[in-house]
This record gives C-alpha cells, structure tokens and sequence, in this order.
C-alpha cells in the first residue's frame, strides 16, 4: 500500500519562507517521479513543481526563481522549498508519486498525500 505523508505547511508572512516535506513507502521511490500540486480555494489542481527519478526538476513559471524541488531517496522524501512566499501562493499542497512524461507534458500519478496547507498572509 503506498503512502505519502506530507508536513511542513503553515501560516506564514508574505516573503517568508516555508519547507513542505513528503515522504513516500510502499513504493520504490528511487525508481519514480515526484512532484507537487497545490490548489487554491476555487481553482483547478496546477502543478507546481516535478523532478524525475534522475534528478531533473521543473517548476512552474508561477513560481520560477522561488521554489525549489528536491529528492533524498535514501530518506524516500521530496522537498519543496519556498521561498519569497506571495498571498497567491496561498493553497492546498499535494505530494504525488509516479509521475510520468515529467519533461514534456507531466501527468500525474496515481498516488497522492492528503494535502498540506500553506497560507501566506500578514
């Protein structure tokens, strides 16, 4: 049974910074794509950021220059470093696993962490 399970959210200050973290089991991580989905209150799903089993990362225009994604597959964990936060960055925060087509037009995959909450108000 795979899981992930997410931690890091919070409520933070425009320009702060926050660190969300996934960690995944049941699954061979090392061997798959992760990424983060984030969705704000009326709006669809949007990928935030992707990186490949062999560490190639994307991340969206959105958010460019900002946040940062990162593996440790000796720990089966995902980073996602954001920094310089903005009030539109205010979302749900999903971990997911097995993405694929990650450098072309990224699906995702079949497994999701129940959501991590960042909110960035002063």
């Amino acid at each position: 049974q795979v899981q992930l399970v997410e931690s890091g959210g919070g409520l933070v200050q425009p320009g702060g910074s926050l660190r969300l973290s996934c960690t995944a089991s049941g699954i061979i991580f090392s061997a798959i794509a992760m990424g983060w989905y984030r969705q704000a209150p009326g709006k669809q799903r949007e990928l935030v950021a992707a990186i490949t089993n062999g560490g190639i990362t994307i991340i969206a225009n959105s958010v460019k220059g900002r946040f940062t994604i990162s593996r440790d597959n000796a720990k089966n964990t995902v980073y996602l470093q954001m920094n310089s936060l903005k009030p539109e960055d205010t979302a749900v925060y999903y971990c997911n696993a097995d993405l694929s087509r990650v450098t072309t037009v990224p699906i995702p995959g079949a497994y999701w962490g129940q959501g991590t909450q960042v909110a960035v108000s002063s």
